[in-house]
């Protein structure tokens, strides 16, 4: 049989009836779509992960109390506290070549009010002016923490947008006092919008002099992490492993078992894409047993068409027709169905992906290798549930066909 025949009967076989055609291949058309969705959003996840982690600073290594085992997160390697960094680690660090900027820095979270009687608690962050540079932050009104405020233990703060935007609504926070902690605060700076990096934020953010969170807010020497920012990325390696072998001879421990942890932005974005993509591949494979589901139920229907068919098939083996002509046309038919399905899926899969960017806020990617998938997956289906259906009507012997009733 000629192609274009096997096509013509084809259609006319599946549109006899139609609402049969339209329910079996729902089952396609849910499966391909909720995969298509899933693997569009796990992406888009995971370029909106790359994107947060890149806006954290340029070339960063994040030198952290504690070491970090592989899957054991941060253990204290048996040196007791965790506290082990320093401001004299910062200096350790400063001969080290390849390095553009480091910034130590001491987290804490408290309660902030402002003169009008707003409040909020947010996390205050003690810097070095070093820190704009190394965390790529811009000032949008007055000025940033500057080495004098860091001398002289000033009492100033620069706000995020966010904490400006509850403590003093629509005002202009520039100038007004707030206090931390039951200390007074001139904020002197508002920052740019940024927007959320993961896990941190620095719109919901008060940075205040490193020295004046050290000695009055927090009463500790110890820092919470010290960011190191390189000159190039090819660096990255080089400055890790030097840095490491520094700050070990400074704290006299083992470089292979130090008390601190030095991490890159891949190391971090590594962690979090093996994440992501573990979920995708977990909610994909989820929404992928509806395919099977509607495979199923593809092979239904066509045992249902066989049957219903056998007189059929005994005419066409009567007058000449093989068994090679007979599964053909039952198996095209067969993909036929799932590639009908596969094409609504993806329009569907698409629609959804859009749905969630719009409503939910989570950016989404429809790549093409995913729809490839779709499609791979659909031929798949029509030929592995196709095929039983079309051999046994290919099987059927044509005296019995044309004596079926």
């Amino acid at each position: 049989m000629r192609l274009q025949d096997i096509l013509q009967e084809t259609y006319t076989a599946l549109s006899a009836n139609k609402a049969r055609s339209s329910l079996t291949i729902l089952g396609i058309v849910i499966g391909i779509g909720s995969v298509i969705a899933m693997i569009s959003i796990g992406q888009g996840a995971s370029g909106q992960i790359q994107s947060s982690i890149e806006g954290l600073g340029s070339n960063l290594l994040t030198v952290m109390p504690g070491f970090i085992q592989p899957g054991r997160g941060f253990v204290s390697a048996g040196r007791g506290s965790s506290q082990t960094l320093k401001n004299e680690d910062t200096d350790a660090l400063k001969h080290i070549t390849g390095i553009a900027a480091i910034s130590p820095e001491l987290q804490r979270r408290f309660q902030i009010t402002s003169t009008i009687g707003n409040n909020t608690n947010s996390t205050v962050i003690g810097i070095s002016p070093e820190y704009a540079r190394v965390r790529n932050v811009e000032v949008a009104q007055g000025s940033f923490i500057a080495e004098n405020h860091v001398t002289s233990m000033g009492r100033v703060a620069v706000l995020g947008p966010t904490v400006a935007e509850d403590l003093f609504g629509e005002e202009n926070a520039l100038g007004k006092t707030i206090r931390i902690n039951k200390i007074n605060f001139k904020v002197v700076g508002v920052l740019q919008t940024k927007g959320s990096a993961g896990f941190f934020n620095p719109d919901d953010t008060v940075f205040v002099p490193l020295s004046t969170m050290q000695k009055i807010l927090a009463g500790s020497d110890f820092i919470s992490t010290i960011a190191i920012s390189v000159d190039s990325k090819n660096l990255m390696p080089q400055v890790q492993e030097e840095a490491t072998l520094s700050l070990a001879q400074k704290h006299r421990v083992d470089p292979q078992s130090p008390d601190f942890s030095i991490v890159s932005q891949a190391d971090i974005l590594g962690t979090l894409t093996q994440v992501t993509n573990t979920f995708t591949i977990f909610l994909a494979s989820i929404a992928g047993i509806s395919l099977i589901v509607g495979g199923i139920g593809i092979m239904n229907m066509m045992l249902t068409i066989v049957t219903e068919r056998t007189r059929e098939i005994g005419l066409r083996k009567a007058v000449g027709a093989k068994k090679h002509d007979i599964s053909t046309q039952f198996l095209t038919e067969a993909i036929m169905l799932t590639f009908a399905g596969g094409i609504i899926g993806v329009a569907l899969g698409w629609l959804l992906a859009l749905a969630v960017s719009r409503f939910a806020g989570l950016a989404t990617q429809v790549s093409l290798q995913a729809v490839l998938l779709a499609f791979g997956v659909s031929a798949a289906i029509g030929i592995i549930f196709g095929y039983y259906p079309a051999r046994r009507a290919a099987a059927l012997h044509p005296i019995e066909a044309l004596r079926y009733e």
